[in-house]
């Protein structure tokens, strides 16, 4: 980091980045341990999902090789999703010089928010590269030898965004651990001297509690600035009445709306739930395709060729008002030209088109009863999980 502009963590665009859309399996994880084995000076990972398996334990090694190099390491990992890690898996890390943080363990955290969890996926690599999406470190997100990834989506980024990416990670990291840690606090800022390619990038964020929306504002504003196409990919497709309500009059203004939801889903339930909302997407008019290669986890967006927005965020009230999320904003032709491209290959070539006649000619009554069953009882799990909520600052 070299003395420069400074970059808080903002809702405003950056001006000077390098993007490039990265697929998740072989592609992410060879950019990330190309950007680990490089790192000179500090490297943030904060993930949902890190697991002891074959692709963990490799990730792992890289960060303990970049931190008894003298690298700052520091991995911050969702304290219910990632809870099962072996604590001999962890006390390695620790003696290797890695600075290990758990968020919000459950039964130890100071707010008892059960649903709310951090659900981002970021790394950051001397405040200068990143990667954000919805890879967690997993075998599941890696193309293994008897088994592909499963479909997903990271944004990789060199420039202005990623010192704001690195002074949020230090952010979410001063307001994790418990107990003593949180009296041992980072309070380095990056700063950047401005060079290189323009590409408006911004960094958006969702954590109810906190009071930060923005990641839903983003598609709220895709829906009312549209004038001609929206194509929107998501697992876990259960969008709240919101964002209903104004997908609805976009597609009452003319706007051409694709969805691509999951075939294959690793939840059941929730892939019969996201069933009983199609009769509303096909009253509506919008183009439905289901993805069916392999388990569909990617979250990204665009429209009319002028902005994308690719993360954490699920298009579903869990996303919307539970957990942390980041997504990554992106306005640049030739790049969501480009994503644009993609997202209709994977269209054509991956997908199934679902019409309302095809759908219904195969959807029983009892089907119909039972999506619509799954789709309370998950309402009802939302609600469990987050009706004592309360915002603070």
């Amino acid at each position: 980091m070299s003395p420069g502009k400074q970059f808080p963590v903002s809702a405003a665009y950056s001006t000077h980045n390098q993007v490039q859309l990265v697929r998740g399996g072989r592609d992410f994880f060879t950019i990330l341990f190309r950007l680990l084995e490089q790192a000179e000076h500090s490297v943030h990972l904060q993930i949902y999902i890190f697991e002891d398996d074959e692709t963990g334990t490799e990730v792992a090694a890289a960060l303990m090789k970049a931190a008894q190099r003298g690298v700052k390491v520091y991995l911050l990992l969702d304290g219910y999703a990632s809870q099962h890690l072996p604590d001999e898996f962890i006390t390695q890390l620790k003696a290797s010089g890695v600075q290990f943080r758990w968020f919000e363990p459950v039964f130890r955290s100071r707010y008892f928010y059960f649903g709310r969890r951090m659900h981002h996926k970021i790394v950051v690599i001397d405040a200068l590269h990143s990667l954000v999406g919805g890879v967690n470190i997993s075998n599941r997100y890696n193309d293994m030898p008897d088994q592909p990834a499963w479909l997903d989506w990271a944004l990789y980024s060199k420039g202005e965004v990623s010192a704001e990416l690195y002074n949020l990670c230090v952010e979410v990291w001063n307001k994790s651990g418990w107990g003593k840690k949180k009296n041992q606090l980072l309070k380095t800022e990056a700063s950047l001297h401005l060079h290189g390619e323009e590409c408006l990038v911004r960094v958006r964020r969702n954590d109810w509690v906190r009071r930060k929306n923005q990641i839903s504002r983003s598609y709220i504003e895709m829906f009312r600035k549209a004038n001609s196409h929206i194509s929107i990919m998501s697992s876990y497709f259960l969008p709240g009445r919101a964002f209903r309500r104004n997908m609805t009059f976009a597609a009452k203004r003319g706007i051409k709306i694709k969805v691509i939801a999951a075939g294959i889903s690793d939840i059941s339930m929730v892939k019969h739930a996201e069933r009983y909302l199609y009769r509303w997407m096909f009253k509506n008019g919008i183009e439905l395709y289901e993805y069916q290669p392999n388990v569909l986890h990617g979250k990204l967006s665009t429209y009319d060729g002028k902005f994308v927005t690719v993360g954490s965020y699920n298009v579903n009230n869990i996303s919307a008002y539970a957990s942390i999320e980041l997504n990554i904003d992106i306005q640049n032709n030739r790049f969501v030209e480009d994503v644009e491209r993609t997202l209709e290959k994977i269209m054509q070539n991956d997908c199934i088109r679902i019409t309302e006649k095809e759908f219904e000619r195969h959807n029983t009554f009892i089907k119909r009863i039972w999506q619509r069953l799954c789709y309370e009882i998950i309402r009802l799990i939302f609600f469990l999980f987050t009706f004592y909520f309360k915002q603070r600052d």
